[in-house]
Formats: C-alpha cells, structure tokens, sequence
C-alpha cells in the first residue's frame, strides 16, 4: 500500500467528518501540521487511527478502501441515534418528516397549497 494512498483516504475522511486540521490535531493531542504531515505522505501511527474512531473516522476505509458497515457521519450517526432512542409516536414523526425532506422542492411546494 502506497503511503499516497493512505494520505489520500486520511484527507478524505478529515473532509467527509467536515474537520479542519487544527480540530483533528486537538483530537489526536498533536499540532495541526502533523495533521498535514499525515495528508502529504507521512506516517500515520495506528493509535492516531484508534483515536480518531470515535469521532466518525473509518481506519478500515483508510487502510483497505473499503468502507466499515457501521460508519456514518456523525450528524447521520446523531439522526439514528435519536429514531432509536423515541417512541413509537416519536418514530413515526422522523420517518414522516424525512419522506417529506426527501421530496423534490417542486413537490413540497405543491402540498403546502
């Protein structure tokens, strides 16, 4: 495995969890241009990896290509969260509420009146 390959996936999942490099240094406790060293072809110390899991980044994906089953962004990781933490009522008013979300513009305008 080529250590561009590795960069490149590393980027990715900072850029996919919407990190900058300062807020993913002061996750793993380095300066933000370790960050950077890490995304131009640095070694990436495994702990860095483990570190980081917890915040959404996927070490299967940056060390296979192939993403983990279980890895969701962490504002779709807090959306299922929630639906799974309410009630029935609460259930049915998410579901609702995202078939409606998930509608073009022009049909949701045309339900409103």
């Amino acid at each position: 495995m080529s250590k561009e390959i590795l960069s490149s996936r590393f980027r990715e999942e900072r850029q996919r969890l919407e990190l900058s490099h300062e807020q993913t240094g002061k996750i793993c406790g380095v300066s933000k241009n370790s960050v950077i060293a890490w995304e131009k072809g640095a070694k990436i110390p495994a702990d860095i990896l483990i570190a980081l899991m917890p915040y959404g980044f996927d070490p299967v994906y940056i060390l296979t290509g192939q993403r983990s089953a279980e890895t969701l962004p962490p504002r779709e990781a807090a959306l299922l969260d929630n639906y799974r933490n309410s009630d029935e009522q609460g259930k049915r008013t998410i579901e609702g509420v995202a078939g409606l979300a998930a509608q073009p513009p022009k049909m949701r305008a045309n339900d409103s009146g």
